[in-house]
């Protein structure tokens, strides 16, 4: 396959993303409004397309440009897994002009992940470390 870098996501491939969120067990609440929010505020992502144009891969980043880059969100669509698409997105990532002087690129991901960013050098920081997360309560409808 090859994937062709997208730099703005039309109509259809905000609805294609919107669709790869649906597939993800973190992000299957997400509304297709909430996706165009999260787009409008993103500073750095990086979006490959199939052949036809439609959205193969996403990944975003969040960044004080210094110390700290998080990566969230990598995916790929389902038939295109296994094809190279997530070593493209955290090639783009890793390599992005932007990023290039922060000292610590992070992420999560489950265990069965961790090998596959291995290869760029990611590492369990700590055991003792645990991710927390506060969720805002949602107003009653």
């Amino acid at each position: 396959m090859i994937a062709n870098r997208i730099e703005s996501l039309n109509e259809s491939q905000v609805e294609d993303l919107h669709r790869l969120y649906q597939n993800e067990w973190w992000s299957r609440d997400r509304t297709l409004e909430a996706t165009r929010r999260m787009l409008a505020a993103a500073e750095i992502f990086i979006a490959l397309g199939d052949e036809s144009g439609r959205l193969a891969a996403f990944a975003r980043v969040l960044s004080d440009y210094v110390f700290k880059a998080f990566i969230f969100d990598v995916m790929v669509v389902p038939e295109h897994r296994g094809s190279g698409l997530g070593a493209a997105l955290m090639d783009s990532i890793l390599g992005h002009p932007r990023l290039a002087r922060v000292e610590h690129f992070e992420l999560y991901c489950r265990p069965d992940l961790v090998s596959f960013y291995e290869r760029w050098r990611f590492f369990e920081v700590s055991p003792d470390l645990r991710l927390l997360r506060r969720a805002r309560q949602r107003p009653p409808s």
